[in-house]
């Protein structure tokens, strides 16, 4: 049976890889082969239990007989509850952060994007436009924030290759700025509450790598770009309806709320040890109650408050967490039967090094989402206690802080914007400017590559001079 999980997800993994060519959702994929590995998983339940939980089953048993319902129900408590949880406490805050996003978008939060990025200079505009991106993803998941730079774009340039270019840099920034704090993507998210890192020790490690990794292409992909952009006539540029009421301060009452509430959940989770979307709905509490407050003409007046664009964006949010749902439980099984461990063994008997691992990961990235990939390379190892036993300096990689947590998520994310069907983002960027994945290769893939060798080089210095 543990060979046909294991081909089942390595099917499922191929057709997440091919969506542009199957047109098959890999959302659909993920949820349905984390779905049917877990339904596999419990018909040959005793095997499993008996094999890798007889311990832990007998002290279930306690003075009863052995049953089929007994194993069932051990695996629902005590095999597959632990997995859901720690899956639903990710899912959680996905959704919570969803809807601070919309509630920020609503009160006008992102006009400033726009204004901001409105340059006389082509090299003002397409820094500004990095910056932004880099920033806004740290504070809000990558597919969040390419979503709303990208609309900005569309409404700020006129000419498509232009906008195709500066789509390309929306990209590389939100996954380069998502992967250097533990709320800003998916993975760093997970390996954060998996125990993996801490905040303010992820974020010293990795702040210089990503920047080198964003402003590297950056710099080579606006060269590309003639020396004055067309832009669009200046103009309201808004996300809502008839938005006339809301005003200056009120957008900035609300952005500060939002950012500086999503800054404190590390520390409400350091401070409680509650899961991490309790603080974000925590400040979701706060931020709508002040919602209610300064906008409550517009809500008891006939006003629209939200606009077409927010429903698009939840609705491609939905998907990518559908997607990671489905891939954590794809993932969890493959760690149940074993297949993850005897992954470990071989990566230790044969690889031994943590950059090339990184290096393999990231490049595998470039054709399979960077999302499913990083998942799997976390879940191939424990968080080890570095004070339990001396360890070499290879297993050293592997405890709390260690530098194989870093090297997997910036690797990863940088990775995956090798190519557009490495990420969330880059999926966004070839709906919205219809880029291929030649066009793709053949201009910016090169440019990642050096910005993400020089931002390997540049995490090596750093964790060598400060370690």
């Amino acid at each position: 049976m543990t060979i046909a999980i294991v081909t089942l997800m390595i099917l499922g993994y191929l057709l997440i890889c091919t969506e542009h060519i199957t047109h098959i959702n890999k959302a659909t994929v993920a949820v349905f082969c984390g779905v049917c590995g877990w339904v596999l998983y419990v018909c040959v339940g005793p095997y499993y239990v008996e094999t890798l939980h007889d311990a832990g089953f007998q002290e279930f048993l306690g003075n009863e007989d052995f049953s089929i319902k007994a194993v069932n129900e051990y695996i629902r408590q005590n095999v597959f509850a632990g997995h859901v949880a720690q899956l639903t406490n990710i899912v959680m805050y996905l959704l919570t952060t969803m809807a601070i996003v919309d509630v920020l978008s609503n009160n006008g939060c992102f006009d400033f994007v726009p204004k901001l990025c409105r340059q006389r200079s082509t090299w003002a505009t397409v820094w500004m436009l990095a910056l932004c991106s880099f920033l806004l993803s740290a504070n809000l998941d990558n597919l969040t924030t390419a979503v709303v730079m990208l609309t900005m774009l569309n409404r700020l340039v006129v000419n498509h290759r232009q906008r195709m270019l500066l789509g390309t840099i929306i990209v590389i920034a939100t996954n380069c700025g998502g992967c250097f704090t533990v709320i800003g993507d998916v993975t760093s998210l997970l390996v954060w509450t998996r125990g993996a890192v801490t905040p303010t020790n992820y974020t010293a490690a990795l702040v210089l790598p990503a920047l080198f990794a964003t402003a590297i292409p950056t710099y080579l992909i606006g060269r590309k770009l003639p020396s004055h952009l067309d832009l669009k006539r200046s103009g309201a540029m808004m996300f809502r309806g008839n938005d006339e009421d809301v005003k200056l301060w009120q957008q900035i009452l609300m952005f500060i709320i939002g950012m500086v509430g999503l800054w404190f959940v590390p520390t409400f989770y350091r401070l409680t040890n509650l899961p991490p979307f309790l603080g974000a709905l925590c400040v979701l509490g706060v931020l709508w109650v002040v919602n209610e407050i300064v906008n409550r003409k517009r809500i008891l007046s006939d006003q629209p408050l939200q606009a077409g664009m927010n429903r698009s964006l939840q609705y491609e949010v939905i998907q990518m967490i559908m997607f990671f749902l489905g891939i954590g439980l794809s993932v969890d099984i493959l760690i149940e039967v074993g297949a993850m461990n005897q992954v470990a063994l071989w990566c230790d008997a044969y690889i031994h090094n943590i950059y090339i691992l990184s290096l393999v990961l990231g490049a595998v990235s470039a054709f399979m989402d960077n999302v499913a990939l990083v998942i799997s390379g976390i879940s191939i190892y424990p968080v080890l206690d570095g004070t339990a036993a001396p360890l070499t300096e290879y297993m050293q990689s592997f405890v709390e802080n260690g530098q194989y947590w870093h090297l997997i998520t910036l690797s990863g994310c940088v990775g995956g914007c090798l190519l557009p069907i490495g990420n969330t983002a880059g999926y966004a960027l070839m709906k919205a400017e219809d880029v291929s994945i030649w066009w793709y290769l053949k201009n910016i893939t090169w440019k990642v590559f050096v910005g993400w060798f020089c931002a390997l080089g540049i995490y090596f210095l750093v964790d060598y001079f400060l370690r």
